[in-house]
């Protein structure tokens, strides 16, 4: 059984930072792509950010560019999102996600991941 577990969430300050964590067990972490998404009421899940399988390639959403650091530890079967100089809009519950096929390039569609986290609530207070 697949299980991914966020956690790292909370309430930051408007400038201030977070670093998510997702713990995977039940598949061969290391071969398979990570990404991140999150959600707001009433919007459709979109893209953050994602890593290849062995941490070679790096996708970012352009609001995440510069700010947000996605990474991995195979060792550890987690995959964490460092998240710097939080705005207000970036309020929402964050997603990590589990590519469907092992050893691919990371994608932005949420269609090619197949196994989800619960989710954890992000707030950034103005």
């Amino acid at each position: 059984q697949v299980q991914l577990v966020e956690s790292g969430g909370g309430l930051v300050q408007a400038g201030g930072s977070l670093r998510l964590s997702c713990a995977v067990s039940g598949r061969t972490f290391s071969a398979y792509a990570m990404g991140w998404f999150r959600q707001t009421p009433g919007k459709e899940r979109e893209f953050v950010a994602a890593v290849s399988w062995n941490g070679g390639t790096t996708l970012y959403t352009n609001s995440a560019t510069g700010r947000f650091t996605i990474s991995r530890d195979n060792a550890k079967n987690t995959v964490y999102l460092r998240m710097n100089s939080l705005k207000p809009e970036d309020t929402a519950v964050y997603y990590c996600a589990s590519f469907a096929a092992t050893y691919y390039r990371p994608s932005t569609s949420s269609r090619d991941y197949d196994y989800w986290g619960q989710g954890t609530q992000v707030t950034v207070s103005s």
